[in-house]
């Protein structure tokens, strides 16, 4: 390309002075000099050439002059790239001190960006997050974007999603590229608001910030806190209705929607949500889930129960759901029944604890103590005792 545009050039000169000397040749024209004294006289032509030829003196003269300038700007240019290069070789390799030393000298050489970043990244991985700071607060604000981003990453790895938010909101970092976005939509999500970070799904996927794998676990997690994070009912059901149909069957998402309808006593849509999802997709910790709901409906829940207990008569999740439906109930002889069958299905330290709690309020403390500490047992992964 620049061959081209040289080549360009040389010809447009040529063609103009062609024209030039056409029209001197066919009137050279009269000039006459006079100073002090002295008259010299010619014509236009020979003046042209001479102003041409002392241009062309003075140019080589001041290339001359120039040539040990340019050949120093160009060892100090080759030594910053051959430390930026290096920096960011022994960064790769783990030499982070080295690396936080060639860098900073490759940045005040050419005020690279790259370098003052790569600096930080080599002292978080040492460990000093103060040193970072500095090199980060050290990019000049031509690559404000770089900064903040930098910035950004620094703070969310020190748990500060306010700063990370504050330092990717500067002004002149807009508008934020698609990592920028990234990091924005994390910040909003670490600081409880991921109905704001979950709004950011869409312009994420155009600008493919993240991959599509990594964006469908955001979605299904920031789908799931903002559930929780609603404030009342009426915010829980306009979230819960603008999620795609989907969505609304993960085990996650439906697990924090009947929560949180649970605890504003939204009974009926805290049942209804788990129902539809098992009915579509059987998952033992929705199960489990539909038993430790803080909610009445004991007979709805009891009726739906033994449905699935028809089509899934060896999950333990149910079985033990089953036994906290009747407990809730005061029927105790069926709870203890139904924990025996989840323990014998595998069911783990929850129905211990739930074994031992119906133990000690029968007042038998010998069998109460050895049902929590199988309880322990299971969370550890040991062995359980048999009971007394």
């Amino acid at each position: 390309m620049n061959l081209f545009r040289n080549l360009l050039v040389w010809i447009l000169l040529a063609i103009i002075g062609a024209l030039a000397w056409h029209l001197l040749a066919q009137d050279p024209g009269y000039v006459l000099v006079r100073y002090r004294g002295w008259d010299y006289t010619t014509n236009l032509l020979w003046l042209s050439v001479g102003v041409v030829a002392v241009l062309f003196v003075l140019w080589l003269l001041w290339s001359l002059v120039a040539l040990p300038l340019r050949a120093l700007r160009r060892r100090r240019e080759r030594q910053s790239r051959e430390r930026l290069g290096t920096g960011l070789e022994a960064l790769h390799q783990g030499h982070y001190a080295r690396a936080e030393k060639l860098l900073p000298q490759a940045a005040a050489d050419s005020d690279a960006a790259i370098a003052r970043l790569a600096a930080a990244r080599a002292a978080v991985a040492r460990g000093d997050h103060a040193a970072a700071r500095m090199h980060l607060d050290a990019i000049d604000s031509g690559h404000a974007l770089t900064r903040a981003i930098g910035r950004a990453e620094l703070a969310l790895a020190e748990d500060r999603p306010t700063d990370a938010l504050v330092a990717l909101d500067d002004p002149a970092a807009q508008p934020l590229s698609p990592r920028g976005l990234a990091l924005r939509a994390d910040a909003l999500a670490a600081s409880r608001q991921a109905g704001e970070a979950y709004a950011l799904l869409g312009a994420l996927r155009q600008q493919q910030a993240l991959p599509e794998a990594a964006l469908a676990d955001r979605e299904r997690r920031w789908a799931a806190s903002a559930l929780a994070e609603a404030a009342d009912a009426n915010a829980l059901a306009d979230r819960w209705e603008a999620l795609p149909k989907p969505l609304r069957s993960e085990p996650e998402v439906v697990s924090s929607y009947a929560t949180r309808a649970a605890a504003l006593r939204w009974e009926d849509a805290a049942t209804s949500s788990i129902e539809h999802a098992l009915d579509a997709r059987w998952d033992e910790d929705l199960a489990a889930l539909y038993g430790r709901l803080p909610i009445d409906r004991l007979e709805h829940r009891r009726a739906t129960a033994g449905r699935w207990l028809q089509k899934h008569p060896g999950s333990p999740a149910l079985l033990l759901t089953l036994a906290r439906i009747e407990r809730s109930g005061g029927r105790w002889p069926e709870a203890e029944a139904h924990l025996h069958q989840a323990l014998a299905a595998g069911a783990g330290a929850e129905a211990w604890e739930e074994l031992g709690d119906r133990h000690a309020a029968d007042g038998d403390d010998a069998r109460a103590r050895a049902a929590y500490a199988n309880a322990l047992r299971a969370l550890r992964g040991e062995p359980v005792a048999p009971l007394p």
